[in-house]
């Protein structure tokens, strides 16, 4: 498209001047380099869900990310950096077309991008100079029907997650993340060095995998390939602190349309529990870590290749994250921790001064496009609402027009994520949530940075309301007027402190029961397929006789604490399985390896079938038909029998495992098979995945169909040693173990 006429098309798009959103760069702004020096290559790192705490050069102590911090050190790094809205399309979106959502969004219908504003990419205008230009990874914008992203770029390739590991033509499986970095040394190894080179990297690292919820490995997904990848191992010892604002007087302070949404429904899905929470935060550590390993895989590869003195870096995110802070998860709301995202820019034509230089002015998501532009000589179209970042890189000083202020809103979901407007400035920030009756926000910045009071109903800041409420209407004015009312009713998420944390995973029949199985196919349940498929409505596994370790499939939906357990189970002679609950996934065992409490399923041996094991943990625990109760030193104890049932093979069984607390109890066609209280507070897991297994050994066919499960209240009581004293004739279950001829259990009472 001719520049000219690009530029008439575009000025009806104008932004008035005095606007938060800036005014456009002008020809007098740019300071490039002499004409004669070619003009810079572009790389932009773009990462999902990420806050700046998490990156060691914005101050975090445990996460190792050597060569993001290297590129700060020799670049900008942007304080103050947000996006417009804290989503992905809509944050993704803006930078393709530089444009805020309420401007390039389809009138009732928000979402989706009007043809007119996204028929001219940036890409579009970099390749009108000369740029060659490429796009591997995320997507995710919601464009015109039709639309096709590759007629936009020189060479591009969608990659996502669903799943993270993607299985290669030789069976290993490969992340996404190197994957996309794979493509773009490909890219520029192909590259031919006569013409600039603009290039994106967009990962969906580190965005959870949502609908798999085992916590660490399942939830977020680390590269572990030996050339990028990150060791199983890492952060494993390191001191995790919990939630920087986890007091729940925040949560309990928020209004009741914040305690429902989906922002607190996914907090039950990371971050609620001590274990639950540090074991994501490692696996979402080692995500940034392969992020990192990657962007050094690169690095290495311009260096190689010649072209790393005249190619400018870019890192950022698409939006913030909670990481449990206030109570929540995601993003989507008014506060910064939604809002404020990583910006690094490396550019080598720094002056030494520039370098490692850190940068407080109001940056935004949709100053990039321009700023790409500007860095290529381009002229910046009329109708960008952003201004280029380029003078505040290569420059001391901050330009006297500088935006102090940004306006940011939410309009995604609106039937389950409240929808706010607002103006933040560097002291204030005002919200105002559209769908609910215009509740209002007011923080102080300078006074109350974690933005922890709200002050929209203090008379002293009465006048300070006014200013910020108006500024939003001229702003909401200028970029495309106010949003038609929401059709229909807010739909909450979850209750604010649900009965049992499970429960948001899926809605319960009247009996209180969740089907685990849908008797159709494997969705919800991850595990290998050369073991696992559906036969005959059942969820089957089978064996050949010839397994090394024992294969398991997880549901993934969620994971359990309290609940009573109901399924029918068939196991063919000389079978053996077990029902895993409360289980820990295992990926420095095998990605589909799962540790923990076991109702055995065996079908040749009376006193295995139905007991209590812990896999690679204490073991054997209660044998069939014992009454046991593990001490606080993590000893077994007998302490009551019950008669041994045998169970004919290749029938259907009735088995029940109901887990209150630390008291377990198994049935089969409901005979008690199993009962035991673990008051090891050290060796007992209170949470934690739901799985089955084909075991080591002979061939077999196991299968379980009817699958379903009440979740219980989280805070039932757990029983105490005082009230289950054990008895002085008490004796110990005996181990899994190779023992002498004249072994006798010990005596509690003869310790």
């Amino acid at each position: 498209m001719n520049r000219y006429f690009f530029l008439i098309f575009n000025f009806v798009l104008i932004v008035a001047s005095g606007s938060v959103i800036s005014p456009v760069t002008t020809a007098a702004e740019r300071e490039h380099e002499s004409a004669d020096r070619p003009p810079p290559n572009i790389v932009f790192f773009f990462t999902d869900d990420q806050t700046t705490s998490t990156l060691g050069c914005y101050g975090n102590p445990v996460v190792q990310t050597p060569n993001i911090d290297a590129l700060a050190r020799r670049g900008v790094r942007f304080e103050n950096a947000f996006v417009s809205q804290a989503i992905c399309w809509v944050s993704r979106t803006t930078i393709l077309s530089g444009l805020t959502g309420r401007t390039y969004g389809t009138p009732g219908n928000h979402e989706l991008a009007k043809p007119e504003a996204v028929e001219t990419l940036y890409s579009d205008l970099l390749r009108e100079e000369g740029y060659r230009t490429g796009y591997f990874g995320k997507w995710h914008a919601k464009m015109p029907k039709g639309y096709r992203p590759d007629e936009h770029f020189d060479e591009f390739e969608a990659i996502g997650r669903n799943p993270y590991y993607k299985r290669q033509p030789d069976g290993s499986l490969r992340h996404e993340t190197e994957l996309i970095v794979d493509r773009g040394i490909d890219f520029l190894q192909r590259h031919d060095k006569s013409k600039p080179f603009a290039l994106n990297m967009w990962f969906n690292a580190c965005h959870a995998e949502d609908g798999d919820r085992r916590p660490g490995i399942g939830h977020f997904p680390w590269p572990r390939s030996e050339d990028a990848g990150v060791a199983d191992s890492l952060y494993e010892t390191a001191t995790i602190d919990p939630p920087r604002l986890d007091d729940p007087a925040i949560f309990e302070s928020l209004p009741s349309f914040l305690k429902t949404t989906i922002n607190r429904e996914r907090y039950f899905w990371r971050w609620n529990t001590k274990q639950k929470y540090e074991t994501n935060m490692r696996a979402y550590y080692r995500m940034v870590s392969g992020i990192d390993a990657n962007i050094g895989r690169f690095m290495a590869e311009l260096e190689k290749a010649g072209l790393a003195d005249n190619t400018i870096i870019v890192y950022s995110a698409d939006n913030g994250y909670y990481m449990g802070n206030r109570g929540l998860a995601g993003k989507w709301s008014h506060f910064d921790d939604a809002l404020r995202v990583p910006l690094i820019i490396a550019d080598p034509r720094l002056s030494q001064a520039q370098r490692g230089k850190v940068s407080d002015a109001l940056a935004l998501n949709l100053d990039l496009p321009a700023t790409f532009l500007d860095w290529a000589d381009a002229e910046v179209p009329a109708r960008y609402q952003g201004r280029s970042l380029s003078p505040i890189v290569q420059n001391e000083r901050v330009p006297d027009d500088w935006r102090t202020e940004t306006f940011h809103e939410h309009f995604a979901v609106r039937n389950r994520i409240p929808a706010f407007e607002g103006i933040r400035s560097k002291q204030f920030k005002y919200a105002r949530y559209i769908d609910h009756q215009n509740t209002e926000f007011l923080h102080d910045l300078q006074s109350d940075p974690d933005e922890r009071t709200n002050l929209a109903d203090d008379p002293k800041y009465a006048e300070t309301l006014a200013m910020m409420r108006a500024k939003t209407d001229e702003q909401v004015a200028e970029l495309g007027g106010p949003l038609e009312p929401l059709e229909g009713n807010f739909s909450a998420s979850t209750e604010p402190h649900p009965v049992a944390s499970a429960a948001v995973a899926g809605r319960a029949g009247k009996d209180g029961f969740v089907q685990v199985f849908n008797g159709k196919n494997l969705n919800g349940w991850e595990g290998d397929p050369k073991y696992w498929s559906v036969e005959d409505g059942a969820l089957t596994g089978v064996t050949d006789g010839s397994l090394k370790m024992n294969r398991f499939i997880t549901w993934t939906p969620t994971t359990i604490r309290n609940f009573d357990l109901r399924v029918k189970v068939k196991v063919t002679a000389g079978g053996n399985s077990g029902i895993q609950y409360r289980g820990t996934s295992r990926p420095d065992l095998g990605l589909d390896v799962v540790t923990g409490y076991q109702c055995d399923v065996v079908a040749n041996t009376p006193q295995y079938n139905g007991m209590l094991y812990e896999e690679k943990g204490r073991r054997i625990l209660s044998h069939t038909g014992e009454k046991v109760i593990v001490d606080t030193d993590g000893s077994c104890w007998v302490v009551g029998t019950m008669p041994v049932k045998e169970f004919e093979p290749d029938q259907w069984h009735d088995y029940r495992v109901l887990v209150q607390g630390n008291h377990h109890q198994h049935w089969i066609d409901g005979h008690p098979t199993a009962d035991l209280i673990d008051l090891d507070p050290n060796g007992r897991v209170l949470e934690g995945v739901l799985a089955v297994q084909v075991h080591v050994g002979p061939a077999m066919k196991i299968q379980y169909k009817d699958f379903q499960i009440k979740h219980l209240p989280d805070d039932l009581p757990l029983l105490k040693p005082d009230d289950h004293p054990i008895p002085a004739d008490a004796y110990g279950v005996r181990p899994q173990a190779k023992l002498p001829k004249d072994w006798k259990p010990p005596v509690y009472g003869e310790r």
